[in-house]
């Protein structure tokens, strides 16, 4: 049987992570598995990353506000209310995911604005859906979290296998991957790992990897321009850069040997 691994890829916005959970999910699935991406960001892009047209992007399941009323049990305007913090949520990944070139896409959206955080219906019904999926379901699951810390503040990726954060040369986001693995530890996930993307300069890598100690940087690669033109025509990104689809293959080989070499067939 196919091994069933859960991976979350997080890290500070505009690193490339959309693009990172896009080709792991095709390369998993050219590995054979059954494949479900997940897209838990507030500005959910993976579809458009996969190739997918405006038209056929599916809705995100957050602005389902009927179905996490119904779920929920929560009352339209309504303040100070109470609603179900685990609503039934086992039959909706089947209902709402797309098949697209052999990887099942889920578009889960994320809560935002101003009272928009944990103690709301909305953020109940995302939670209970991540967390089922992640714990009851069978597939390689691939997660696109919000960027930076949000997610990780929630524990909605409890249940997870591995956690891998994109970084850019930069403080920002360097600082804002060791908090995300900081608070991973935290949680109990103790397998993170960091890709080091948009490098302009080889030595970038050497004080990404030294800052990141000890976290394992599992790769690198540099600045691609090709990249946003792909994005701009909304092309899939696994055909916009066979040097990238050949950087993400060395880095998940390096991850399951890493992480699951238990799991990774002779």
């Amino acid at each position: 049987m196919p091994p069933s691994v859960k991976i979350a890829i997080s890290g500070k916005g505009g690193v490339g992570k959309t693009t990172f959970c896009a080709i792991w999910a095709w390369l998993f699935a050219e590995d054979g598995l059954d494949v479900l991406a997940i897209d838990a960001d507030s500005d959910p892009n993976l579809a458009s990353a996969l190739g997918v047209s405006v038209e056929e992007t599916p809705e995100p399941l957050i602005g389902m506000k009927q179905l996490i009323w119904d779920r929920t049990g929560a009352k339209p305007g309504s303040v100070g209310q109470y609603f179900k913090l685990n609503p039934k949520v086992s039959d909706l990944p089947e209902r709402y995911w797309r098949k697209i070139n052999g990887i099942k896409l889920l578009v889960l959206g994320s809560t935002t604005g101003a009272g928009a955080g944990c103690a709301c219906p909305e953020s109940a019904f995302l939670k209970a859906l991540l967390t089922h999926t992640l714990l009851q379901r069978r597939e390689a699951i691939l997660v696109d979290l919000s960027a930076g810390l949000e997610f990780m503040g929630r524990a909605c990726v409890q249940g997870i296998d591995a956690l891998v954060v994109v970084v850019e040369p930069g403080a920002r986001s360097i600082e804002t991957a060791v908090n995300i693995a900081r608070m991973a530890g935290q949680m109990g996930i103790d397998r993170v790992a960091a890709f080091a993307n948009k490098i302009t300069d080889p030595a970038q890598i050497d004080i990404i990897r030294s800052q990141l100690d000890p976290i394992a940087v599992l790769g690198s690669f540099r600045l691609e321009p090709a990249l946003v033109q792909a994005d701009l025509k909304r092309l899939p990104v696994m055909s916009t850069s066979e040097q990238l689809v050949g950087e993400l293959q060395k880095a998940k080989d390096v991850m399951m040997n890493l992480f699951f070499k238990d799991r990774v067939s002779d």
